[in-house]
């Protein structure tokens, strides 16, 4: 459940900004490329909240380390590339913060507000960062295990209940320790790993904790040996229908399965078998090599139906429909939090209705950065020629149509 963010007065970020031994506030004159991954870690240990405040920590950019401004100008461009921090995909699970531009001092400062995480622990970079008093470090065992624990009392999505009928036995010990956790933490931090394994699923939200090996919905998704035997909704179903209506003949079909990666990459080979390519050998002086989709915007569409459906009481799967003159993809549930029905595919509004699925997805590649899914299939369509795409929006299913080039 996202944290109501009130806006903090010009005192109260005084207060902050003159205590320098306090672990709520970070003071930077810039954002340097240097000290862009500084305050990325400042983010990600504000995030955490390890001392419990359950209070916002603020970064200062613009401020000396004594308080006093640097009178650093406060451009748009600046402002936009702090808010970035929010939805680039290095800060996992995606931070909840504000960015503004405040006059302290007599001086412009940009003011990034960080509210403390339903979901610790959160990573950048594969590290989990954390603060005590003007300290910031990478999170010992002992520090870790503290923010296991406190996910436990906190109002968590979905994505992170606990599974009551699954077993430890129901996740993969191989996928998780040969492809997830090398994806997920940096290499460092997995040399001088001495966590169990139970410790080391509960980092990552596999399951409940390490005292009770309860998987979540999130670990079945990511690790799971057959997740459909719980989530009997997350499928996908494939259909190649030789014609325009639905009435039309069914080619080729399939109800496909298995965890998150082992989704996309068997409706990544389905598509790339019925996307035939042509060659137009008449028309140009060198061959035009012709696709009817291009498959990386298709690709976007599915991985937002992944990342934005409904898990919770459906048993509904992603429906990809592919016509002859069309592709139809229906994922269950309406438009969550911040997006409505009015402004759903407007860029730069998105939230997250399943903020853990999102780790998954960018923790095993398939996104680079969030909120942009959408506007690079747009992209991608108009590139190749086909005609924009349609979304048919209600409160229950949200669909979208591409349409053929060819």
């Amino acid at each position: 459940m996202p944290h109501f963010m009130n806006r903090l007065t010009d005192d109260e970020l005084l207060a902050l900004l003159n205590d320098l031994e306090s672990d709520r506030a970070e003071r930077k004159e810039s954002f340097s490329k240097g000290i862009a991954k500084k305050a990325r870690q400042a983010v990600c240990a504000f995030a955490n909240d390890l001392p419990g405040y359950n209070e916002p920590g603020v970064l200062f950019i613009g401020a000396q380390d004594d308080g006093e401004p640097s009178n650093l100008e406060i451009t748009d461009q600046l402002l936009i590339a702090l808010a970035d921090m929010k939805t680039d995909g290095n800060i996992l699970p995606l931070p909840v913060l504000s960015v503004e531009k405040r006059v302290l001092k007599n001086a412009e400062m940009a003011i990034v507000t960080v509210m403390p995480s339903d979901m610790p622990p959160v990573k950048y970079e594969g590290r989990i960062w954390v603060r005590t008093g003007p300290r910031r470090s990478i999170a010992n065992e002992q520090e870790e295990r503290i923010l296991n624990e406190k996910r436990r009392y906190k109002s968590l999505p979905f994505d992170l209940y606990p599974v009551p009928t699954a077993t430890l036995s129901d996740l993969s010990r191989v996928i998780f320790e040969s492809e997830y956790l090398p994806a997920a933490f940096a290499e460092d931090i997995l040399e001088s790993n001495g966590r169990t394994y139970e410790e080391q699923l509960a980092s990552c939200k596999m399951i409940v904790s390490p005292t009770d090996t309860t998987p979540t919905i999130m670990g079945l998704l990511a690790i799971g040996k057959s997740p459909q035997d719980f989530i009997t909704g997350a499928r996908i179903q494939f259909l190649r229908i030789d014609g325009i209506e639905w009435a039309d003949p069914v080619i080729d079909e399939q109800d496909i399965g298995g965890a998150v990666v082992e989704m996309l990459r068997r409706i990544d080979e389905k598509l790339t078998a019925h996307n035939r390519t042509s060659v137009d050998v008449t028309s140009a002086a060198t061959h035009e090599i012709m696709q009817p989709y291009p498959l990386a915007a298709v690709h976007q569409i599915i991985y937002n139906a992944v990342l934005h459906r409904t898990y919770e009481k459906t048993n509904a799967p992603i429906m990809v429909y592919w016509f002859n003159d069309r592709i139809e993809i229906t994922s269950p549930g309406g438009p969550y939090g911040n997006v409505t029905v009015e402004n759903f595919g407007t860029p730069g509004v998105t939230d997250y209705r399943n903020p853990n699925i999102a780790d998954i997805l960018k923790t095993f590649g398939y996104v680079q950065a969030f909120g942009r899914g959408i506007e690079i299939a747009r992209k991608k369509l108009r590139d190749n020629g086909n005609p924009e795409l349609q979304f048919e929006v209600n409160q229950s299913t949200v669909q979208c149509i591409i349409r053929s080039k060819l």
